[in-house]
């Protein structure tokens, strides 16, 4: 096996699927079985276990394995599938890796087989790769009718149903080689590691011309909301809750509640389906307690034992504190009403951002980005968030070029300041003269101040920022965009205790968040130096 060159026939000759099944059909072909039943006998008779105390022996369903297969492989009245994408996401060590494999052969050789079908296992790199690979390569060799009738290639990852014409072949995000695919059969292991969503798209889109496209994901949740695991868990969870209807679409999260003590074994029974049959309960106790004695552990814990959408990292601004200031409001609704702003230019690779803050209607704040138009796909795929649909929503605004149209910019911030009245606008120095220049060719006039990125301006601002999300005092509508650079912050502290937010030491972007800083520190002081009074429907100054 894994020897024999390409195009070779089955050792036996026999050209049947199954071998000699022609003569004898297994337990999986017989009549009046489900499509579902048809996938767990062909699991249940003809697979073994491969590795572990109960190798060798009958590869046995677990009830929850189960229900997913029931759930995925249910047929309607034209007896085709209605699921085109599952979901099974839970915590690591649950056996994952072999159902993969059982499914995937299932597909390749047994009851899902097709003429000239394409399987595909994708996974982060190389190595993940290689687990489902060694996996069903493993599973081969332990049944005799699928071994004579495929080709192992162990060097190029992949395997040939010389009776089909069908291929599996093992995938990673590294791979350079992208395109190409008619994919009838996708499983995705460990979505949540995947740097870019790139392979995912790529193999999803490349199913039109096959009658029933399956993709599978098995993985735990990753850290954060902007990743595509978690974007196919939210639109799970929303059709669950009969939100979306969309049939084609079918998750099984398992997953601690929210908040759940690290030690609470009814917590781990939740994201561990397996947990006390072949998941090391004894295992799952050891990392849980070193996590309570060592706090630094618990992200890892929470995120890959108990499957929580957890980041690795405390965040300057706990997400929990920025989702309570979230509240709905519009644009228009703040028209006319004072404000401070907040404007922080980018060129290629940064964001430029505008920050609106307003004080005095519940600390309301507006945000608006702009970015170069010409390469927003790869600037998606460098940060890893929706700048597209982004876009597309207006929350984020291309311009044109590869790097930012300082012009475009000026022009809208002439647009924006008629709409709202704006009493100061905070700026970074950095790349501002070209602004400037511009702003004075068109004939804009903007109240626009110096804003320093040190400590000793940026502090105070920053403390302005916390004490406003606290009391509080600052709402938004939820952006996205601004969300997600809220959770990229990763701030800098002098020997005084002063914070500034620093560029070069956060995860991504954090443009519009350092706007929104500038604008929410002049509002703190500005009041103060200059005697504003806010009380009546126009803004005076004494």
């Amino acid at each position: 096996m894994g020897l024999r060159g390409k195009g070779a026939k089955p050792k036996g000759g026999r050209q049947q699927t199954g071998g000699d099944q022609a003569e004898t059909p297994r337990p999986w072909e017989r009549k009046g079985l489900s499509r579902a039943e048809r996938v767990i006998k062909f699991i249940e008779t003809e697979l073994v276990i491969t590795a572990g105390e109960h190798a060798g022996r009958p590869f046995k369903l677990r009830r929850w394995q189960k229900r997913f297969i029931r759930a995925v492989y249910a047929t309607g009245r034209n007896r085709r599938r209605k699921v085109r994408t599952a979901v099974l996401s839970m915590a690591r060590k649950n056996g994952k890796s072999a159902l993969a494999a059982a499914l995937c052969l299932a597909h390749l050789v047994g009851p899902e087989c097709e003429e000239r079908g394409q399987c595909y296992s994708a996974a982060a790199d190389r190595d993940q790769a290689s687990l489902i690979f060694n996996e069903l390569e493993a599973l081969i060799q332990r049944v005799p009718w699928i071994e004579e009738r495929v080709n192992v290639k162990r060097f190029t990852k992949e395997i040939e149903d010389l009776t089909t014409g069908s291929i599996y072949k093992a995938l990673s995000s590294d791979a350079k080689t992208k395109h190409g695919f008619s994919a009838s059969f996708i499983i995705y292991d460990e979505l949540a590691q995947a740097p870019n969503r790139t392979l995912f798209d790529v193999l999803t889109t490349s199913t039109g011309a096959r009658a029933e496209p399956l993709t599978i994901v098995i993985s735990t949740q990753a850290a954060d909301d902007f990743h595509v695991m978690s974007e196919l868990i939210d639109y799970g969870l929303a059709v669950q809750r009969e939100e979306v209807e969309d049939p084609t679409f079918h998750l099984e999260l398992y997953a601690a509640p929210e908040g759940a003590d690290l030690l609470d074994e009814d917590a781990w029974q939740a994201a561990n389906p397996a947990l006390g049959d072949f998941r090391s309960l004894e295992e799952m106790r050891t990392a849980a307690q070193q996590a309570v004695r060592i706090p630094s552990r618990e992200p890892a814990v929470r995120n890959l034992y108990l499957n929580q959408r957890v980041e690795a990292e405390e965040r300057f601004i706990p997400a929990a504190e920025w989702d309570a200031c979230a509240d709905s409001y519009t644009e228009r609704d703040l028209r006319g009403r004072p404000c401070f702003g907040g404007l922080d230019l980018g060129s290629t690779r940064d964001l430029t951002s505008l920050g609106l803050y307003f004080p005095h209607d519940g600390g309301a704040l507006l945000s608006w980005s702009w970015c170069p138009g010409d390469n927003l796909r790869e600037r998606e795929e460098r940060d890893r968030v929706p700048y597209r649909q982004w876009a597309d929503k207006g929350l984020i605004e291309p311009t044109p070029g590869r790097g930012t149209d300082k012009r475009y910019v000026a022009l809208r911030l002439a647009e924006i300041a008629a709409v709202y009245d704006v009493q100061l606008i905070g700026f970074d120095r950095w790349s501002m003269a070209e602004l400037e220049r511009i702003l004075a060719e068109e004939g804009i006039d903007l109240p626009l101040q110096p804003f320093g990125q040190g400590y000793r301006e940026q502090g105070p601002a920053v403390r302005a920022l916390e004490e406003a999300i606290l009391n509080r005092t600052l709402r938004h509508n939820a952006n996205p965009l601004l969300t997600w650079a809220v959770s990229n912050v990763v701030p800098n502290t002098d020997p005084t205790g002063a914070v500034k937010l620093d560029k070069d030491r956060a995860r991504e972007r954090i443009d519009p968040v350092v706007a929104a800083v500038m604008a929410i520190g002049l509002a703190a002081r500005e009041p103060e130096r200059k005697g504003y009074d806010f009380s009546g429907d126009r803004v005076l100054a004494f």
